[in-house]
């Protein structure tokens, strides 16, 4: 059988300058997805009219969708599984648009060996080459390696409440 693993690297295996990286898209559906997961249903998100007039003149993402796409790289990838969230510092720089692809960037800045944590730079940056958003993570790495057949997520569906919503 060869299904999908997720495989972390240990403190010891990381090197100052590593780095990971992954890219994705924003669609409608994430925007939707993560109003109904976070229960932000703030209008600049998720409602078109009240949006075209607002600052961005659009739909823009959560700021927190792409800080959720850092911390996807950092439990799945760099360090990944085991990993323990200590700290993080983020900067929206610009807002992310639907159909906007996003490259995501996190890269060992740092270790401190006594306590096993890591600093790394975060970035994403959009298909235009902005910054939107940046900062830094510190984390506890793990100590034991971990590979493990990655978990198959759920399929989800949303059901509309009305003829007059998106």
């Amino acid at each position: 059988m060869n299904e999908p693993l997720i495989e972390n690297r240990t403190f010891d295996e990381i090197e100052v300058g590593e780095s990971a990286t992954l890219e994705r898209t924003l669609s409608w559906r994430d925007i939707e997805l993560f109003a109904v997961m976070s229960g932000d249903v703030n209008p600049a998100h998720v409602d078109e009219e009240y949006a075209r007039t607002d600052r961005f003149h659009g739909i823009v993402a959560h700021g927190m969708w792409g800080a959720s796409l850092i911390s996807s790289l950092l439990g799945t990838r760099l360090p990944g599984a085991g990993t323990i969230y200590l700290e993080q510092t983020l900067r929206f720089l610009h807002p992310i648009a639907i159909g906007d692809t996003i490259n995501v960037l996190v890269a060992v800045a740092s270790k401190d060996a006594t306590r096993h944590r890591i600093v790394l730079d975060c970035r994403c940056v959009n298909q235009r080459g902005e910054t939107v958003i940046e900062g830094t993570a510190n984390v506890l790495a793990p100590t034991e390696k971990v590979r493990r057949p990655r978990f198959t997520l759920p399929e989800v569906s949303l059901h509309e409440r009305s003829a007059g919503s998106r």
